[in-house]
């Protein structure tokens, strides 16, 4: 398939690695023969294809991405594939400084500045702000199918109980804002101290700007309280950012929930170490 890709963008290719930590499409890096850098990515599905074609229309000169240089749309065997640029740099991590968090805060608040367009027909990215109650349900619930096959009897129960009784208590929803619903260090490109951009865009909805801080917080902000303070400071350059402390247990319970069903899905070997990271979260929660 990357073969054909790369045909189909007319690449004259030197050498190909493929990108760890992209789980929702295959990312290749590839250095070509004129002496520059380009990422092809296959999205796994069709949906994730265009939900990520049109977040690059909705963000273009709105927050700092990768230039889209190409797109195919892919046939019976391919869902479609991307030609971007690089974004100069390494992704995120928790021993960056807090002028850094203090970008990223700017980043993320910009990203939730964006509203549903009024103009441009979306066929790939929902606007779930609506029904935002219900979206996060159907989300859980999808995925406690795959849970009760890892989880004991007693756990799950108190899991459900919780998930019940959590969301009754939080505030009203903030948005509808253009949300990443990955928002984590990898997928944010820092280069000498400055944030270069955000990619991956497959997982995106218009919704409520609670559920896309619980990735960053777990992965990031919760490292070091300068941290989370600078991030604090910079998106509220911006808008104002929602009372976390009020929010964050819930989605940080059902992130983790969530979770355990998708290493069941994806493979529970393959994902080992990240379920006992998540399975430790719940259980924190639970007992």
């Amino acid at each position: 398939m990357l073969n054909r890709v790369i045909q189909q963008f007319k690449l004259n290719v030197l050498s190909i690695n493929e990108v760890e930590d992209s789980h929702s499409s295959t990312v290749y890096k590839c250095y070509l023969d004129i002496g520059e850098v380009v990422f092809v990515k296959i999205p796994y599905t069709t949906l994730k294809c265009q939900r990520e074609l049109e977040a690059y229309e909705i963000l273009k000169d709105r927050v700092s991405i990768p230039e889209m240089l190409d797109y195919w749309s892919g046939d019976e065997e391919c869902p479609g594939a991307f030609l971007l640029t690089e974004l100069k740099g390494q992704p995120l991590t928790n021993k960056d400084l807090p002028t850094v968090a203090f970008q990223v805060g700017v980043l993320h608040a910009s990203m939730h500045q964006i509203q549903p367009p009024s103009i441009l027909q979306l066929t790939g990215i929902k606007n779930e702000f609506p029904d935002w109650s219900n979206f996060v349900e159907r989300q859980f619930y999808s995925f406690a199918e795959d849970v009760k096959e890892v989880l004991d009897e007693c756990l799950y129960r108190q899991a459900i109980e919780k998930f019940e009784n959590m969301k009754l208590q939080l505030p009203p929803s903030d948005g509808p804002s253009f949300i990443h619903m990955d928002f984590r260090p990898a997928n944010i490109i820092v280069d000498e101290g400055k944030v270069s951009g955000l990619i991956d865009f497959e997982s995106v909805r218009f919704g409520s700007t609670e559920i896309d801080f619980t990735k960053l917080y777990r992965d990031f902000l919760s490292f070091d309280f300068n941290l989370y303070q600078s991030y604090e400071e910079g998106y509220n350059t911006v808008r104002p950012i929602i009372d976390l402390e009020v929010v964050l247990p819930f989605y940080q319970f059902t992130d983790a929930f969530n979770s355990i069903g998708w290493c069941k899905r994806r493979g529970i070997e393959k994902n080992a170490s990240f379920l006992k990271e998540n399975l430790s979260i719940l259980k924190k929660v639970l007992l």
